[in-house]
This record gives C-alpha cells, sequence and structure tokens, in this order.
C-alpha cells in the first residue's frame, strides 16, 4: 500500500519543495496551507499531491484536516516563520506570539491530532523542520529563536515519551537558506532588506536542498532513526559566521 505522507505549510518554500520530493519517492502526498490556489496550481502539476486547506493555528481547521484523512504515514511538520528582527526590548508581542503559534503550538496541534495515525500506521515518521535558531541564539531574533528552541525542545521531548511506540521523531534544523518569502516576511515585505541577508554570500542553501534532506531521513529503513540533521550552506560556519564574496571581487 502507498503510504501517505503530510506536509504542512506546503504552498511555498521548502514545504512545497518536500511535497515535491515526497511525491517523487513515491508517497501519496497532502500538502496542505492555508492558499489553496498555490496548492491547487501545485497538484496540477504533480498528480500524486493532493491540496488540503489548513491553518495550523486553529484547532477547528486542524481537527477537521485530521478527520478527513484515512492514513498518515509520514508528518513533516513544516508550517512556521519568522517575523520582525527588533531587539528583545523593542519586541512587539504580536509578533512573538504569531510566532509562538504557528511554530510550536501549530506543530502541537497536528502532532497531537495525527500521532494516532501514525502509530497505527505501525511504522509512522514525524519530523520536525526546526531551524539552527533553535540551538544557537542571536542578537535580533529572540522570538523566533525563543519558538525554535521549544520547537526543538517539543521534539527531544517527544523521542522521549514514545520509545517503544512504531514512530520516528527525526529533526531537521537548517541554516541559511534562501526561500521566495522567509526573509521578505520577516522584513514585512521590505524587498530590499531581505536581499542583503544573502547579499554576497555563496550559493544559500535552497529549499530543494532541504527537501533532499527531508527524503533522505523519512526514507531510512524502520529501525534507524535520524535524531537531528544540521544542515548549513558550505559559506555558513555558524550563525554569527558566513562568508560574503568581497565587493568588487
Amino acid at each position: 500500500m502507498t503510504k501517505t505522507a503530510v506536509v504542512t505549510g506546503a504552498s511555498s518554500g521548502i514545504g512545497e519543495a518536500t511535497a515535491r520530493r515526497l511525491a517523487a519517492e513515491g508517497f501519496d502526498v497532502v500538502a496542505a496551507a492555508r492558499r489553496r490556489d498555490r496548492l491547487d496550481k501545485l497538484a496540477t502539476e504533480v498528480p500524486s499531491i493532493r491540496p488540503a486547506t489548513l491553518d495550523v493555528t486553529s484547532e477547528e481547521s486542524v481537527a477537521a484536516f485530521a478527520s478527513s484523512l484515512d492514513r498518515c504515514d509520514v508528518l513533516v511538520n513544516n508550517a512556521g516563520g519568522a517575523f520582525g528582527l527588533e531587539s528583545v526590548a523593542q519586541g512587539r508581542l504580536d509578533d512573538w506570539q504569531r510566532m509562538y503559534d504557528v511554530n510550536v503550538l501549530g506543530s502541537l496541534r497536528m502532532t497531537q491530532a495525527l500521532l494516532p495515525k501514525l502509530i497505527e500506521s505501525g511504522d509512522g515518521v514525524l519530523l520536525m523542520l526546526t531551524s539552527v535558531a533553535g540551538l544557537v541564539s542571536y542578537e535580533g531574533g529572540g522570538g523566533y529563536c525563543a519558538a525554535k528552541h521549544a520547537q526543538t525542545s517539543m521534539t527531544e521531548t517527544l523521542r522521549l515519551e514514545l520509545v517503544g511506540e512504531p514512530v520516528r521523531i527525526i529533526e531537521v534544523a537548517p541554516g541559511m537558506v534562501q526561500t521566495e518569502e522567509f526573509s521578505l516576511t520577516r522584513f514585512r515585505g521590505d524587498a530590499e532588506k531581505a536581499a542583503k541577508i544573502y547579499e554576497g554570500v555563496p550559493n544559500p542553501l535552497t529549499a530543494d536542498d532541504i527537501a533532499d534532506v527531508i527524503a533522505f531521513a523519512v526514507t531510512r529503513p524502520s529501525h534507524v532513526n535520524i535524531d537531528r540533521l544540521v544542515v548549513r550552506p558550505r559559506a555558513q560556519a555558524a550563525q554569527h559566521k558566513v562568508y560574503r564574496v568581497p565587493q568588487g571581487s
């Protein structure tokens, strides 16, 4: 029987790339997000992808989504995002709340809703798409780092609590990934500021790079658990250490 993989936040970026890659791996992929028009377009391009409208910040939406599934073998909790780069002292409470609701509580809602189906599958995989921001904090990233640290902690706790169950708990923590929306959202639509994040950086990661890693992790033999994969471009040695090509070179 064909396995079913659920990917949240699948309307763009890493989520869309992951949906495409898992479909190529032979999964029946349920691509879930709020922007149904983008999902419908994706589904027309890849027949083994089914679009599903989902808002991970809504308990009602998550419950309705879960009840519509016959099975779930893989859950990729990808929905998330960063909003703002203000200091902690100047941080906006609504930004922090939104980041926590999407990254942390969104993952919690999806995990609680689909965990019974993952266990029932007999060989489930729950993958959290976190960030290196969940491992190391940095200036201006207080809210996002706090949310991703919480998501990382949730992943570690799940692995402890579910030992002995037929479910693997995997964390993929990307570093610098250049997608169409991540930095643009963070800078509230300021394309110039968003572009500067990647200025001079030779070959930042792409959404396809992360999708490739996710596909590798979820397709290992059932007895092999990839606890955590930290993935950075070669030009990024650490959060604070990024090589940039000198101007004029």
